[in-house]
């Protein structure tokens, strides 16, 4: 399965040369990868359905516990089915949809990077490896939002799906390191082992609250839920692919592959059922102000998110059951969905409802397929989104937690979403023909295909809801929920969630009946609409341009020496704060001083201060080269001639770079007053003493073995050298080395430019006068 991943990987590098040799097939070629992929994991069904659990290993930093261990049981055999499956009916779909695009290889690289990213996200077993899945998702929605790049609106929404997620990713990140601390592991089977454990851990409430808004951003939970709607900016094969069936749905997955370790409490049960159900209602009726199809359904998408997460919350048997089935219902409709309002959108020109009548007589195979996958959305038997409503309602009506307010919420959301299903299914294809802005036609085969199958699936799995009895049963095993007596059925006899349905299809054709009229009426909430979480991620954005440029005037006003103060400052207040705060700060050294050193010690403090109070540039870099020289003589006297050598190459080139460049510098002048003259010395009079006290600190701390018995000890058994010196060199200290050897070659090069350089300006340029002084 690794390899297939990392395959398909690379199958997405080489979209552009497949397209060269496939031209308008490559879609379909490449649709062969995840298909065969949805094969093996069919194939596989009888061990997953037996309880099997696959632990495929294969280590990738074994140094760090990092390994692309891919773990599949019940939870992650469902998923990766959905994203193989349907990803590669999407392949096909989008190869007819962007026929003779010129940006179709680039949007098959894209697509295809995304699909095996969230293939692994769902398998991964390691936390780090999952995160990496994760914030790659994050960015190959980004470029398929974005996709046509010339579009501002699409730019703006790729940006913002990409600052939510990415935003809430980083606060995932720091739920698994808590997570993975408070555990004792990185992998996921073994958390999902140590549930009491982590419920009981001190850090269980803001390892839980990172791991919620990592979720709740990716699965455009309330308040984070503007960005899904926004992102139908992109082509119609992405929203069916990421925004229905597979990205938006990572969060979802998330939540369920962790409800065994951090599901149960108070704190979980509520915050998902109440931030679930918020959302649940709050898609629904943003959903029926709009006339967009694809927006239609992105809403709708919110509230079968919120359902999800409500029922996640829940986490009651019963709960869990209604997830499973819920989950498997609105991949098929709405994926079906998505590619149809891509039919309509290509046959007519026009995404707005309202603009369209009529079409089935044009149209009849799309019509028959959007009616089918609509009575799903809708919750009408014999579809099986009938059965998940049901067992959704069900699930509500026993819970303890919040149960009158979700109940509510619950059933707000149905009726609504039941009028937005009528809606998509009646305007478009029934009613007086309308005139649209392309003669409608009706899809090719392979934009039908898709939609048809996954309207299918939804009849037949309606009919036959026990079919999917093992699947359901499988999926609870790795939810962590009891897998025994799991029966579905599309008849219960009368009931209160069967008359709740009833009562939601009569408010249901109520909305639709004036949905004219009641889309006018809440027009007037537009003002107060505006003031919603997306008008806070505007101002919090804002917030962030206004205070970089504030920063930025501060502190990168281009003068090169309130950087490096600035910088000064911060390693004196930082290493200060630990030096004399968070260790013991003591001095016990005794300073045995010669007097040779001590004349080498003041060489080097007489260069300094001359090279600061010289009006000579000449002068100025005599003396520095005095400190350079000093250095290199100290290095010598404490047996580091390696360093010694070093230093007197560096410092001679330096010297004669300092005097090439500076005889082409204007003269001196006075650019700084005496006040910022006298903060430069304070800056520098506390970084000189910071890093003195520093290395007496050292001096005076507990003396560990000297390296340097390590050294000759091992040069011969592992550096196979009997010359020290060339085994530290090139051996334990072998990037050391190279780093000074690259130091050395790039001054040469840069003297060498400059000699070049000014021997081509005295070619070029007369001969001047010579001049009587450097002073300035």
């Amino acid at each position: 399965m690794q390899l297939a991943l990392l395959g398909g990987f690379a199958m997405a590098g080489l979209a552009p040369l497949l397209h060269q040799w496939f031209g308008a097939r490559t879609s379909q070629v490449m649709a062969l990868l995840p298909a065969a992929i949805a094969v093996w994991l069919i194939a596989q069904w009888p061990a997953i359905a037996a309880g099997e659990v696959l632990l495929l290993e294969w280590a990738w930093v074994p140094g760090l516990d990092i390994t692309l261990t891919f773990l599949i049981d019940g939870l992650a055999w469902l998923f990766a089915l959905l994203i193989t499956g349907i990803g590669a009916l999407v392949l096909v779909y989008s190869g007819e949809y962007l026929r003779g695009h010129r940006d179709l290889p680039r949007f098959l690289v894209v697509i295809t990077a995304f699909m095996m990213s969230m293939l692994g996200l769902v398998l991964a077993d390691n936390l780090v490896t999952l995160f990496v899945f994760w914030e790659l998702t994050s960015v190959t929605s980004y470029l398929l939002i974005g996709f046509n790049h010339t579009d501002p609106a699409a730019r703006k929404a790729a940006l913002q799906g990409l600052f939510v997620t990415v935003g809430g990713g980083l606060a995932l990140l720091a739920g698994f390191v808590m997570l993975a601390g408070a555990g004792d592991s990185w992998s996921l089977a073994e958390l999902v082992q140590r549930g009491e454990t982590l419920r009981g851990h001190a850090l269980y409430t803001p390892l839980l609250l990172c791991v919620l808004v990592g979720a709740f951003t990716k699965s455009a939970q309330f308040p984070f839920h503007f960005w899904l709607p926004n992102a139908m900016a992109a082509p119609t094969p992405v929203s069916a692919y990421l925004h229905s069936a597979t990205m938006v749905k990572a969060g979802i997955y998330l939540l369920a592959r962790l409800h065994p370790a951090l599901g149960g409490t108070d704190l979980w049960v509520s915050t998902l059922s109440l931030v679930g159900a918020v959302t649940m209602a709050t898609g629904a009726f943003l959903a029926i102000q709009h006339t967009n199809v694809k927006t239609l359904l992105a809403y709708s998408t919110v509230m079968a998110l919120g359902t999800l997460t409500m029922l996640l919350g829940h986490g009651t048997p019963e709960a869990l059951t209604a997830f499973v089935v819920f989950l498997l219902a609105h991949s098929l409709y709405k994926g079906a969905l998505f590619m149809v309002a891509g039919i309509l959108d290509h046959g007519t020109g026009t995404k707005d409802v309202t603009f369209m009548g009529g079409l089935r007589r044009t149209m009849p195979r799309t019509a028959a397929v959007a009616c089918v996958a609509a009575l799903s959305l809708a919750g009408l038997p014999p579809l099986l989104g009938f059965v998940g409503k049901e067992a959704m309602l069900a699930s509500v009506l026993s819970t303890e937690a919040w149960r009158p307010l979700v109940l509510l919420l619950a059933f707000t959301a149905a009726f609504l979403t039941l009028a937005v299903a009528i809606i998509i299914a009646m305007r478009p294809f029934f009613g007086a023909p309308r005139e649209t802005p392309k003669t409608p036609h009706e899809a090719p085969s392979a934009m039908l295909a898709g939609p048809a199958l996954l309207a299918a699936l939804s009849l037949v799995f309606g009919l036959a809801p026990g079919l999917l009895d093992p699947l359901v049963a499988a999926t609870l095993a790795g939810i962590g929920a009891p897998a025994a007596g799991v029966h579905l059925s599309l008849w219960h006899g009368f009931n209160l969630p069967l008359a709740l349905s009833l009562l939601s299809l009569a408010l249901g054709l109520l909305t639709y009946r004036y949905w004219d009229r009641l889309r006018a009426r809440l027009a007037c909430l537009a003002p107060l609409m505006a003031r919603g979480p997306e008008a806070g991620y505007e101002a919090l954005m804002a917030g962030m341009v206004a205070v970089a440029g504030w920063q930025t005037r501060l502190l990168q006003n281009g003068h090169i020496r309130n950087y490096l103060a600035m910088t000064l400052l911060v390693l004196v207040g930082l290493v200060g704060h630990a030096l004399f705060f968070r260790h013991t700060f003591a001095l016990d050294v005794a300073l045995d001083v010669y007097l040779h050193e001590a004349v080498v010690a003041g060489l080097m403090v007489a260069g300094a201060v001359a090279a600061c109070v010289m009006r000579s540039r000449l002068a100025a870099v005599a003396a520095l080269g005095t400190m350079g020289f000093s250095i290199a003589l100290t290095f010598v006297l404490f047996s580091a001639p390696d360093l010694a050598i070093t230093q007197l190459l560096v410092e001679t080139l330096t010297v004669i770079l300092l005097v090439l460049v500076l005889f082409r510098l204007p003269h001196f002048a006075t650019l700084s007053t005496p006040l910022e003259r006298l903060r430069d010395l304070v800056v520098a009079v506390l970084t000189g003493g910071l890093i003195t006290l520093l290395m007496l600190s050292v001096l005076s701390g507990e003396r560990l073995p000297r390296i340097s018995d390590y050294m000759v000890a091992n040069s011969q058994p592992l550096g196979h050298g009997h010359n020290i010196v060339n085994v530290i060199l090139v051996d334990f200290r072998a990037l050391d080395t190279l780093g000074e050897m690259f130091v050395l070659a790039l001054a040469a090069t840069g003297v060498y430019a400059m000699l070049r350089f000014h021997a081509r300006d005295h070619a070029a340029a007369p001969p001047a006068p010579p001049r009587e002084s450097d002073d300035g």
